[in-house]
């Protein structure tokens, strides 16, 4: 069942002292709220929000009866609504059309309930697109009927091309010239941008009830091309050593960047955003293990990316340095994402290792397990956690057991710290 009425939001309160009258719309025990040109004075509500002004509640009676028209009219339809279509659906007339479907406003939206669903990297991915659009056709008014083949091939020049860009940095406009977008960068820009576009086309989309509101798709005559081959080259052994070695200011980015990435190196290549949610080293050292979830992929996955790393005695000092700190120091896995990244700027100097990033020392560690100590390539995958064991029809059959990822982090860390090069063809013991 779904309901109207008339509300204030106490939070909502504007700096001349009014509240916007709003039209709350329920369905299915959610809710969503739509403006109304009427506003009202602390005078005109109750002391518990409800309005009590008798003139503005006979200004409101009409558009809440049409408003309970519609739905009326809706049938059995209406259980092929949320609250947020229905809404549309009543703002739009009974009727919502593809020309009225702002893409910017809608990108928006669905960048805020990524961050709610703690999916921040989708979210920044979200918001590069729609800042971009923004910068193309120089409005956040783009209905979704622009987006058109013809349209694509266009943004994809403007794309490549350099540009001014101007983002709103510490509350202020800072312009700053950016390079174009490589392959790979425009092949998942545009995959984006075709997420944003079916994302609007599902929600407003029906075809079992054969409501087509977008009836376009850009996407079939333009195709996406393909991502450039990884062509840069894998950290050796050496340069790792560099790495764990090298002397950097106390305190410093620089100093933050290299210890999580040498702490990355010896978890198996954990992902920032996994380092940054440790729980305080006081816990994590009382056992011998650490289970987590991979962040990045845990909501993607049947198996929701559980991992089981054992925790080396290379690797206790930075648990002790940073496990529980991180969540501190940052506000966000994003912007200690941002410290490490100036970090490693500092950290390609010292080294005078080229390009160097932070995840780098993740593929390092496939690599060199594959291609150095000879373990198979499905238990290096196993190692990186990226194997979906919910998929896996094989696996079925098997119990996971966490030896074999024990064992390649054992040999490499023998072989990064002791130059001891175990080779998985070889009979390995782990000391107890």
């Amino acid at each position: 069942m779904a309901t109207v009425r008339e509300v204030v939001l106490p939070h909502h309160k504007k700096e001349d002292g009014t509240w916007n009258v709003k039209i709350r719309v329920t369905h299915n025990r959610k809710s969503t709220y739509i403006d109304t040109q009427h506003y009202v004075g602390a005078k005109q509500l109750k002391k518990d929000f409800r309005i009590k002004d008798q003139f503005i509640l006979d200004l409101i009676y009409p558009l809440l009866i049409e408003y309970r028209t519609k739905i009326s009219e809706l049938g059995s339809k209406l259980t092929f609504y949320n609250c947020k279509t229905l809404a549309h659906y009543l703002l739009s007339g009974g009727q919502v059309r593809a020309e009225d479907i702002n893409i910017i406003e809608f990108g928006r939206e669905q960048i805020k309930e990524l961050r709610l669903a703690d999916r921040n990297g989708s979210a920044d991915d979200m918001r590069r697109v729609v800042n971009s659009l923004v910068d193309f056709f120089k409005t956040d008014q783009i209905p979704i009927t622009h987006i058109r083949a013809g349209f694509l091939a266009e943004y994809e020049s403007f794309l490549t091309a350099p540009r001014m860009m101007t983002r709103i940095n510490q509350g202020k406009p800072a312009t700053r010239k950016v390079k174009g977008l490589g392959k790979t960068g425009l092949h998942n820009h545009m995959r984006d941008l075709r997420i944003l576009f079916n994302d609007v086309c599902d929600f407003y989309n029906d075809e079992d009830m054969e409501i087509l509101v977008v009836k376009h798709n850009p996407f079939k005559k333009h195709k996406i091309g393909k991502p450039a081959k990884n062509s840069k080259a894998k950290l050796n052994i050496k340069q790792v050593r560099k790495i764990m070695t090298c002397e950097v200011p106390q305190g410093s980015r620089i100093e933050l960047a290299r210890d999580l990435a040498m702490l990355s190196f010896y978890l198996c290549g954990m992902n920032a955003a996994d380092l940054y949610r440790l729980p305080p080293a006081n816990l994590m050292l009382t056992k011998t293990r650490f289970n987590y979830n991979r962040k990045k992929t845990m909501t993607r996955r049947e198996d929701e990316a559980f991992m089981s790393v054992n925790i080396p005695d290379a690797a206790v000092p930075l648990i002790k340095k940073y496990a529980g700190t991180l969540q501190n120091r940052y506000s966000t896995p994003h912007a200690l994402d941002q410290a490490i990244f100036m970090g490693m700027a500092g950290l390609r100097k010292i080294t005078r290792i080229k390009d160097l990033d932070f995840y780098d020392l993740r593929h390092a560690f496939g690599d060199i397990a594959r291609n150095v100590l000879y373990f198979d390539k499905d238990d290096v995958a196993e190692a990186l956690n990226h194997v979906n064991y919910a998929n896996k029809v094989t696996d079925i059959y098997l119990e996971r057991s966490w030896e074999i990822i024990d064992l390649i982090q054992y040999s490499m860390i023998e072989f990064l710290i002791n130059n001891r090069l175990l080779r998985r063809y070889k009979q390995i013991s782990i000391p107890a």
